[in-house]
């Protein structure tokens, strides 16, 4: 059974950092790309930062541009997010998802598999 479990969230005063990891059991998923998206109040799930299955390549959204890093280990199954400079906005449940059949990033929501439950990350001002 395909597992995946994030943790570091919290609240937080704008300016500060995080950082998110996601461990995946039941399977490996080093040949998969793997990606962080994030859901506010009322709103779509979108996508934050993606990372191919070798780790080279990754892909983040314009709104975390430059502030987010994303990175695997795949010896370890686990992805991480490191968030800094966050702000208000980036106020959300934060989910680490696993692409259903490719390496290669994708920031379509569709397209990922695998899920994790979510991990809540406040950021007041």
């Amino acid at each position: 059974q395909v597992q995946l479990v994030e943790s570091g969230g919290g609240s937080v005063q704008a300016g500060t950092s995080l950082r998110l990891s996601c461990v995946a059991s039941g399977r490996t998923f080093s040949d998969h790309a793997m990606g962080w998206f994030h859901q506010a109040p009322g709103k779509d799930r979108e996508f934050a930062a993606g990372i191919s299955a070798s780790g080279v390549g990754t892909r983040y959204a314009d709104s975390v541009k430059g502030r987010f890093t994303i990175s695997r280990d795949n010896a370890k199954n686990t992805v991480y997010l490191q968030m800094n400079s966050l702000e208000p906005e980036d106020t959300a449940v934060y989910y680490c998802a696993v692409h259903g059949s490719s390496g290669t990033i994708s920031s379509y929501p569709s397209n990922y598999a695998y899920w994790g439950q979510g991990t809540q990350v406040t950021v007041s001002s």
